[in-house]
């Protein structure tokens, strides 16, 4: 299935067309973005397209499509793709490097990022994005993949300036201002997907191609990480895992690549679609 929230509605996408599934279940499932991302809904999901007739399916405009999930918490890993710990000298690390994304930096696939007019140092990392779809703690590797609802598109934006400033790195605030983590356009089920250990990312900065990578060439698999991370905490769904980003940011380019007023920031992964996010300064 592909989940979408139009004007903030759970809504089914299918051959261009959008089902309101509170409207078209006459209130049987509710106007709650949650159950996009709960996977003991998409069962009722599934069955209502199926179901539902063919006046039922409604065209939408890309710019009504928001946020997929409303996390409780989203985690980012760093240094996750082999092509990126190369570009950036470093070591391919034994164990995950994680941080946290506030949630409230999560926005729509085509909302506006705000970069504060002082901060000319903001970069961008196009990402895909896991969606957990259940409650689980100390999942075992076999079993990770049928935790996740879906996937979906992300940036993980980060202001390099606060992220490196001195006397100690910081990661988890300059990469959650608001506005900083756009996902969409569409949470999309794996079965959906021909392999799901091999998912293609690319990134755009205007029309200039800055990112292209494959989730085959994570250090740390998607299961992998689940594992991890499962140990430490408990995820619920809707919860997200901003999994890395291949090479090609703009701090590892000649010359640096920042993001500034008007530029439009263009992130698309294979199978799930893609992104517009304008720059504004703000």
């Amino acid at each position: 299935m592909k989940l979408a929230n139009i004007n903030g509605r759970p809504s089914i996408v299918r051959d261009g067309l959008a089902l309101d599934v509170a409207a078209v279940s006459k209130g049987a499932i509710e106007p709650d973005l949650h159950v996009l991302s709960d996977l003991s809904r998409h069962g009722e999901l599934r069955a209502l397209a199926d179901s539902a007739a063919e006046e039922d399916w409604q065209d939408f405009d890309f710019r009504d499509l928001g946020r997929v999930s409303r996390p409780y918490k989203a985690i980012g890993v760093a240094l996750n793709y082999r092509a990126h710990a190369e570009e950036s000298d470093l070591p391919i690390p034994d164990e995950p490097s994680v941080f946290a994304k506030f949630a409230s930096s999560v926005i729509g696939p085509s909302d506006t990022v705000v970069v504060p007019l002082a901060f000319d140092k903001v970069d961008y990392e196009a990402e895909v994005v896991v969606v957990m779809g259940a409650i689980g703690k100390n999942i075992r590797e076999e079993d990770a993949w049928s935790y996740v609802a879906g996937i979906t598109a992300g940036q993980d934006i980060s202001d390099r300036r606060e992220q490196w400033r001195k006397p100690l790195n910081q990661f988890t605030l300059p990469k959650s201002y608001d506005t900083f983590s756009p996902i969409g356009p569409f949470l999309v089920t794996l079965d959906e997907f021909e392999n799901r250990n091999d998912i293609e990312v690319v990134g755009h900065v205007d029309d200039l191609e800055v990112q292209r990578g494959r989730t085959s060439d994570l250090i740390f698999s998607i299961p992998e990480l689940i594992v991890w991370l499962s140990r430490r905490v408990t995820f619920e769904p809707g919860d997200l895992i901003f999994t890395g980003t291949p090479a090609g940011c703009g701090v590892r380019r000649t010359p640096r690549l920042y993001l500034r007023d008007g530029m439009v920031l263009r992130t698309s992964v294979s199978g799930v679609g893609s992104m517009a996010n304008p720059i504004v300064a703000g």
